[in-house]
């Protein structure tokens, strides 16, 4: 649903003779601490470094935390500047109350996103290949939400400590899973599963996916020395699920979408 959204008003932009520059047509320029209006509501954006001006961007839909807005992911390094290096248009927007609404399925804020995503791209040039929704904590449940309710046509959720009910069904889903959450959080519990399962926080998408088996152990890694996270994997009808889980507690960990854009992105692993 949401390429369809996007590929029409890319088709709308170029048969009205919008230009494809970062501010395409009559465009209200908006970036940075200047939100960009939409109806009531607005967002946050931020253009990666060294970006030309017209070449598709890749698309980070990140849902800031509770208390916060977008303007805190676009001024943070394991957020914002993770995108900018990595050329990612960040596109954050503003929960109503500096929260959001990811309890049950009739939600606004779903087609508020829907909405957002397609307002960038009347005002960028945007891969509709390459969108991937991300948040941390009431953020992250949000991105599952998200995800959940009009994902089908989203590259990668990029979930980072915390969820919905792992008992839920999902009428849509991105084409890949990556979450990661530390075993200490007692923010947002670690969804501890039945009998002590750590792999619990994905079930839904392992259900959801027909994933078979207990998943393949993929080693630990580290974006610096003071963290580890250890990696498991699934292959699930052509769709994967990845989850990272380390020893800390509630916080978005150093490197850690920075890593998953790398990999998503085909670029050699860096930090930061």
């Amino acid at each position: 649903m949401m390429r369809f959204v996007l590929t029409v008003a890319v088709a709308l932009a170029a048969t009205s003779g919008l230009a494809m520059g970062p501010w395409k047509g009559n465009a209200v320029p908006c970036e940075g601490d200047v939100a960009c209006e939409l109806g009531e509501r607005s967002y946050h954006v931020m253009t990666p470094d060294g970006w030309d001006g017209e070449t598709p961007l890749p698309v980070l839909l990140h849902f800031h935390g509770w208390s916060r807005t977008g303007v805190h992911a676009q001024r943070s390094e394991r957020v914002g500047a993770s995108a900018r290096r990595r050329g990612v248009l960040l596109v954050t927007p503003n929960g109503r109350g500096k929260s959001w609404n990811f309890w049950n399925d009739s939600t606004e804020d779903v087609p508020f996103a829907d909405a957002v995503l397609a307002d960038v791209a009347q005002r960028f040039p945007v891969d509709p290949e390459r969108i991937y929704v991300s948040g941390y904590s009431y953020g992250s449940a949000m991105a599952w939400r998200y995800v959940c309710q009009s994902g089908s046509d989203v590259a990668a959720l990029l979930a980072v400590a915390g969820s919905i009910d792992q008992r839920e069904a999902c009428p849509e889903a991105p084409q890949e899973v990556r979450h990661v959450h530390g075993l200490a959080d007692t923010v947002m519990d670690f969804p501890m599963g039945p009998g002590g399962d750590v792999t619990y926080p994905v079930a839904l998408w392992r259900r959801a996916f027909d994933c078979n088996g207990e998943g393949r152990a993929e080693g630990d890694w580290q974006a610096r020395s003071f963290l580890t996270f250890s990696r498991t994997g699934w292959s699930c009808a052509g769709k994967d699920v990845i989850l990272d889980l380390h020893p800390g507690g509630h916080f978005i960990p150093h490197g850690w979408i920075g890593r998953q854009l790398d990999e998503l992105l085909g670029l050699t692993p860096s930090y930061p």
